[in-house]
């Protein structure tokens, strides 16, 4: 589903993504592991088109997007989830989902399989986003990005400073979503055993570039726990 091949970023005269190749297959979780600061959310942002890649070609469902702008990636199929959340605070729970759907007509339904994956999306639907919890509103934050049926979900760090029970809640949907078999999903993620919970495939980064990745029942056996280590 996707496929990205030989990619590098700069910033000012710092290469922050080397040489930087993987694939996304669908019905598989790959999780992008790696301390802070070695790249991992430069990368996310650079698949999405939020920032522009210096060489390198990306391409998702069979086409090249690498010149794409971030809507057009979005009208494709592929939804990101960025770190932080970013809803929009003053608007409802339902007009967050909403927009979502922008791109699409305005009599577009929200689908109702996201009140099933997030019931409690359900009951607040008329409050405002900014008074939701932290956990709510990153379940909220995912049910948007899934709203237009996205092929490629990308998640960015999802379980900072949410509380276990969501934490556990939303893995059970990120699995449930990969094994539907019609999704690929890229999981960037600081919490260890979250992240081995999930793997199908994993990818450690440092300095920008890739230094471990196979299949994620081998994570603990290939040490991933200790490359990662604060």
């Amino acid at each position: 589903m996707l496929i990205a091949k030989n990619i590098h970023q700069y910033y000012g005269g710092s290469n922050i993504l080397r040489d930087v190749s993987f694939e996304a297959h669908l019905g598989k979780v790959t999780v992008l592991l790696g301390r802070n600061g070695v790249g991992k959310t430069t990368l996310l942002k650079s698949l999405m088109g939020l920032i522009p890649i210096k060489s390198g070609s990306i391409e998702f469902d069979g086409q090249q997007i690498q010149k794409k702008t971030p809507y057009e990636r979005a009208r494709s199929g592929m939804g990101f989830v960025p770190q932080g959340r970013e809803i929009f605070a003053r608007l409802t729970v339902e007009e967050n989902l909403r927009m979502g759907l922008a791109y699409k007509s305005g009599s577009t339904p929200i689908p109702p399989e996201l009140y099933e994956l997030f019931p409690v999306l359900k009951q607040m639907l008329n409050r405002r986003g900014g008074d939701l919890s932290g956990g709510q509103q990153q379940q909220l934050a995912i049910a948007r990005a899934l709203a237009p049926k996205p092929k490629l979900l990308i998640l960015d760090e999802p379980t900072e400073g949410i509380q276990p029970s969501i934490i556990k809640d939303i893995g059970r949907v990120i699995r449930m979503l990969a094994d539907r078999g019609d999704m690929a999903i890229v999981l960037c993620e600081q919490y260890y055993d979250f992240a081995q919970e999930l793997a199908d495939d994993y990818l450690v980064m440092e300095r920008g570039e890739f230094i471990a990745r196979g299949a994620g029942k081998d994570m603990e056996a290939n040490g991933v726990r200790q490359l990662v280590a604060i």
